[in-house]
């Protein structure tokens, strides 16, 4: 078969003329030969393969800059850049969302009664940090103050100075004033949206800065902002969040994890993943790509609520019904930090550790 024109080319490849002649320009998908007279774009049947991969990727909705790439690459490492590459739109999609049940909830409840302000809220907090038993350096970083309360799990060769970096971003907003400029709902979420993009920049700035040859670098990051009558949450990784409220204790986060997504899908349940030899793969983390999209949502206060975070360095090794045993023993916030970092040293503490624990109280 001699070669194809355009218009028969675009017939069979599924692409019209006009994508056939922008990819050529994008040196995508050039023609095997052009007419040197009348400059008619001529292909080759062999490119056909080629031309349908694309129109199948852009299909997909990826991005030509990256189709180009995949094109290059043979069969094993195409396939392993699609399959990342659909990672990463579900996990943009499971967080937008999260963001459109919020903002359902939120628009429903717009015009209902506002709660009496008459009596606010206040919290009370500890904030511990250990290095463990196995560990030659501490990679976890925890803070708990009057507004904002975080727990970060960094990776990587530059993993310290990445989960210090995300806390201490969120940390500058009990003095810069952004949270008493927050009075309402979208006020609060907009901070933290700010907040996590700056969080993201500067975790990439320090790792870009780390030890050549570390390897890729990040942090997971839970944290609250708290603003005396609401609770914005943010969550990116395998670091957690849960809440003890009457007498009931709920993991108030999803483990962006491998492992999570297997157990999501039904390959695996539960239990196995608890087992599972990549159950630390993080499938999302701050600062590993630009972009990437953490979980954030208005959380409900009430007096009485408990609330924990923690780095995996204590979910891994100490079982859920123990943490839940001591979160509600009715310790004060301290006592309470200090005894579920014991527990995760008494259970061989393999991880950095690091928990936060905070009190919801009538002020």
């Amino acid at each position: 078969m001699g070669l194809l024109t355009i218009g028969a080319f675009a017939k069979a490849s599924r692409l019209s003329p006009k994508a056939l002649r922008l990819y050529d320009e994008l040196g995508l998908l050039p023609p095997a030969r052009v007419d040197p007279v009348t400059g008619y774009r001529l292909y080759a049947p062999e490119q056909l393969e080629q031309a349908r991969l694309v129109a199948w990727l852009r299909r997909l909705g990826m991005p030509l800059s990256r189709i180009r790439d995949v094109t290059a690459m043979d069969g094993p490492a195409a396939a392993r850049e699609v399959e990342a590459y659909w990672a990463e739109v579900e996990n943009d999609v499971a967080a937008r969302r999260g963001m459109a049940a919020f903002l359902v909830d939120h628009l429903s409840r717009r015009e209902q009664h506002m709660p009496n302000n008459d009596r606010p809220l206040a919290i009370r907090y500890a904030a511990l940090s250990d290095a463990g038993l196995v560990r030659e350096s501490n990679q976890d970083a925890a803070y708990a103050g009057s507004q904002v309360l975080a727990v970060a799990d960094g990776f990587g060769g530059s993993g310290a100075p990445a989960s210090a970096a995300a806390v201490d971003t969120l940390r500058r907003l009990e003095t810069d004033g952004s949270l008493a400029d927050a009075l309402s709902a979208a006020d609060l979420l907009n901070v933290l949206e700010e907040s996590v993009t700056r969080a993201g920049q500067a975790v990439r700035e320090v790792a870009g800065a780390g030890p050549e040859g570390g390897g890729e670098a990040g942090t997971t990051l839970t944290a609250m902002l708290w603003t005396g009558s609401q609770l914005a949450l943010v969550h990116i990784g395998d670091s957690r969040a849960y809440l003890l409220r009457d007498g009931g204790f709920f993991q108030i986060t999803h483990d962006h994890t491998l492992v999570q997504k297997m157990v999501d899908d039904g390959r695996i349940t539960a239990e196995e993943a608890a087992s599972h030899p990549q159950r630390a793969l993080l499938m999302r983390a701050l600062g590993v790509r630009p972009g990437t999209r953490p979980d954030v949502r208005l959380q409900d206060a009430r007096a009485g609520d408990r609330y924990l975070l923690c780095s995996d360095g204590l979910t891994a090794v100490v079982p859920a019904e123990r943490v839940r045993q001591t979160v509600a023993g009715g310790a004060g916030p301290e006592e309470t930090v200090r005894e579920l970092v014991g527990m995760a040293r008494q259970s061989g503490g393999p991880d950095n550790v690091s928990c936060v624990v905070a009190d919801v109280l009538e002020a």
